[in-house]
């Protein structure tokens, strides 16, 4: 079978206040197009172009998620995997979490 035959399944979870960024919707269930090798890089601006609803800047900066921002992986942190290098697979659960609250 042709990698353009297979989609990407993936949960990606937002939390901590994050969610409030995505429609206040917490977990989302996608299928990314199997045309190519999804990094966590991609992912980010996968998620910016289809999940983001407002505030971008609360979320990225620059080219990785702002500061404040927990990654992780299979409750593994992105830190250990390679960050945005780290080569999705298939079931992943992506997890986002803002430790930054307002006051």
């Amino acid at each position: 079978m042709a990698a353009t035959d297979v989609e990407l399944p993936l949960i990606i979870e937002f939390r901590g206040g994050a969610e409030l960024l995505f429609d206040n919707k917490k977990k989302h269930e996608v299928n990314l197009p199997g045309d190519q090798d999804w990094t966590l890089q991609k992912l980010l601006h996968w998620i910016k172009e289809n999940l983001l609803k407002e505030r971008e800047e609360l979320f990225l900066q620059e080219d990785t998620v702002r500061p404040g921002i927990l990654v992780l992986v299979n409750d593994a942190d992105w830190e250990l995997l390679g960050q945005g290098k780290y080569k999705l697979c298939p079931n992943d659960n992506v997890l986002f979490i803002s430790t930054l609250h307002g006051g």
